[in-house]
């Protein structure tokens, strides 16, 4: 080996080190800051029921194909004291009738909204799993013009 191969060799071999160096300093950092300040998950809380307030959070789909639908329903609930979270289009634009489903294993929520819409009780189903941090989901459906809103 040459002085020249020998030195640029030790140069390469430093760089590789000065890299490694910074990236293991900068995943302690990273560890460190993840003991002193851990992530927060958004969780409902499971304890006492008088902790949850008494807002009904709604997602809103339109079911009926209608521009817009979804948007204006979901103003006229909010002033109603709902909480839409959530608007959107259903998965197909065929529903004849507006149904309520019921994200959470308690159907008392879901049926205050079918109430305030003057849906019928047959209309609202439960569709639960821990994985849902809503109360509800009401798909419009051709049906709008006749639902009740103030």
């Amino acid at each position: 080996m040459t002085p020249e191969n020998s030195s640029s060799n030790s140069f390469a071999l430093n760089a590789v080190i000065g890299f490694l160096s910074l990236l293991l300093v900068l995943l302690v950092f990273g560890l460190f800051t993840r003991i002193i300040y851990p992530r927060i998950e958004n969780q409902r809380a499971e304890g006492d029921p008088e902790l949850i307030g008494n807002v009904i959070q709604l997602e809103v789909l339109n079911g009926a194909g209608v521009p817009g639908l979804a948007n204006n329903f979901t103003s006229t609930l909010r002033k109603n004291g709902f909480d839409v979270v959530e608007t959107g289009n259903f998965k197909n634009f065929d529903m004849q009738n507006t149904v309520v489903i019921a994200r959470t294993f308690d159907k008392e929520n879901a049926q205050r909204v079918a109430d305030a819409l003057g849906i019928a009780p047959e209309n609202v189903f439960v569709e639960a799993s821990d994985d849902f941090y809503l109360d509800a989901t009401v798909v419009i459906g051709s049906d709008f013009k006749s639902l009740k809103l103030n």
